[in-house]
């Protein structure tokens, strides 16, 4: 994944921020698996040198958006020195109206690492104590309570996160939700009192429109992976041609990412007497196995193009104004930078993507329940009428489908003017990235299902042999999903394999045996 560390997230114990830009693979570790974060001592510096630059600006009352000046179209009204103070814990306190249920904890702790990448940067004149404050909220699992409706690209989620900090607002300390000052005392943190630029900051910029995107391309690279392992299990319990992956047929199409999935393929069903026995079985297979190269590919370019413009904005500053050291003093420029409209534009095209691996997912769980083209048992359980087998898990994949197409619509290209049209072009890349997170949750259950029932349908025909690959996802799926003999509850089933698919271990698995997968 683009210079990433060769390390699960789940591996990193700790990040450093502040002599290299983080990766990918450490930027989930913090916010999913709870590794801890430390600053470097350069990191320190920049934010010191950027936060004296904005008390000396303040001190000779510069003219200067949110430091001496009120926000949006109050940027006419004038904020004396004295007041500075009040103006940032009134931003704080009336931008907190984002609505709803609260967002995941993940995506809120992803937030939290945007705003420590996007100031340390030494460009936004807040000071070390706030950043310190964050990193302690990070590390002690102190996790604010986020309303996660109603922002049209940033503002509103930032406030409630920005609560905590001065002892409002909830949070959870662990799992138990209290006040946020509360919760600050439990971890034996203490809340702060913004100084002048600060609460602008705090609100400001693309963190959360970014730790949503950042997740949900993560988990878009791990999916077009897992698609292709899941596929290649359809193709061969389907009894699939193994020939529709020839190198010479994607040689004639220039798509990389076409012939490097027709390769993964052949390499998952290297000595699967399956594949090899039914090479001939039929002239050509229908278009989701046959094209499997082909649209796995489309859906594999569109997420690195994504993944290019979302690991830019996740090392970049959106703050507004910068605050630019040069010849000993420095300027504050007044700009554009919080705007979302990279990600939100690429996280609209990660929806179409995500959905369209959904879409040949689903049809591959089909033919794989569906006798008629199966030549399988009916809905893949010995003895159907009794037993309804899998017939029911193929609805909720094209039901999660049909949410998924729903999602897909682009967000980005809407617009709504806010605050007295100073803001007259919005990004709407909140609810961008937010549906590009949501749409990878469905694809990893549509996987799992089809994970699933490919297992289910290896076992109707032994005592031909898998590929070695192919046998290591069948058994670790076994260790959790025994055999269905008799319809049962198969919720926990479902789940245990989107565990394996969410935390990489159905790739582990495969890429222990013929190596890393090509994307």
């Amino acid at each position: 994944m683009n210079g990433e560390i060769p390390c699960h997230p789940k591996k990193i114990k700790e990040v450093i921020l502040g002599d290299k830009f983080i990766s990918i693979n450490e930027f989930v570790a913090v916010a999913r698996y709870g590794a801890r974060v430390t600053f470097s001592q350069n990191y320190c510096n920049r934010v010191i040198q950027s936060r004296n630059l904005i008390e000396k600006f303040l001190t000779e009352n510069r003219k200067i958006y949110g430091v001496t000046t009120g926000f949006g179209e109050n940027v006419s009204k004038i904020i004396s020195p004295e007041q500075s103070e009040t103006l940032q814990r009134n931003i704080v306190r009336s931008h907190a109206v984002s609505v709803g249920e609260p967002l995941k904890k993940e995506v809120v702790r992803a937030s939290q690492l945007m705003m420590l990448q996007s100031f340390g940067q030494g460009y936004s004149g807040v000071s070390l104590q706030i950043l310190e404050l964050i990193r302690g909220l990070l590390n002690h699992h102190v996790t604010p309570y986020v309303p996660g409706e109603g922002s049209v690209a940033y503002l509103a989620p930032e406030a409630h996160m920005a609560l905590v900090l001065i002892g409002e607002g909830r949070a959870w300390h662990k799992n138990e939700l209290l006040s946020g000052k509360e919760a600050l005392e439990r971890a034996g943190l203490h809340p702060i009192t913004l100084g002048c630029k600060e609460g602008l900051s705090l609100l400001n910029g693309t963190s959360t429109v970014t730790a949503f995107s950042v997740l949900a391309v993560y988990d878009a690279m791990t999916s077009v992976k897992v698609a292709d392992i899941a596929g290649a299990m359809s193709l061969e319990a389907l009894k699939g041609t193994i020939k529709a992956f020839d190198p010479r047929i994607h040689k004639a199409k220039k798509h990389k990412e076409q012939a490097g999935t027709a390769r993964n393929i052949v390499r998952i069903l290297e000595e699967s007497e399956i594949a090899e026995k039914h090479k001939d079985y039929r002239l050509q297979d229908a278009i989701s196995l046959r094209a499997l190269p082909q649209m796995h590919g489309a859906a594999k370019k569109a997420i690195k193009n994504a993944l290019e413009d979302i690991v830019n904005e996740m090392q970049s500053c959106g703050d507004n104004p910068i605050v630019y050291p040069e010849n000993g003093d420095g300027v504050a420029l007044m700009t554009g930078n919080f705007d979302g409209t990279y990600v939100g534009i690429q996280a609209d095209s990660m929806c179409i993507a995500i959905t369209t691996l959904a879409k040949v997912s689903e049809r591959r769980i089909d033919r794989l329940v569906n006798h008629h083209h199966s030549e399988l048992p009916s809905f893949l359980v010995a003895n159907p009428g009794l037993n309804n087998g899998y017939m029911i898990p193929q609805y909720t994949a094209a039901g999660l489908y049909g949410e998924m197409k729903t999602l897909s619509h682009p967000a980005s290209i809407d617009n709504v003017p806010t605050c007295a049209n100073q803001e007259d072009a919005v990004s709407f890349a909140y609810f961008a990235a937010k549906k590009a997170y949501l749409i990878t949750k469905k694809l990893h259950y549509i996987l799992a299902i089809e994970l699933m029932c490919a297992t289910q349908a290896l076992d109707f025909l032994k005592p031909l042999h898998p590929g070695q690959a192919t046998k290591a996802v069948y058994d670790l799926i076994r260790s959790k999903v025994p055999v269905v003999e008799e319809d049962r509850f198969f919720y926990p089933d479902i789940e245990n394999i989107y565990s394996q698919v969410l935390h990489g271990e159905i790739i582990e698995r495969v890429e222990e045996i013929i190596g890393e997968l090509e994307i």
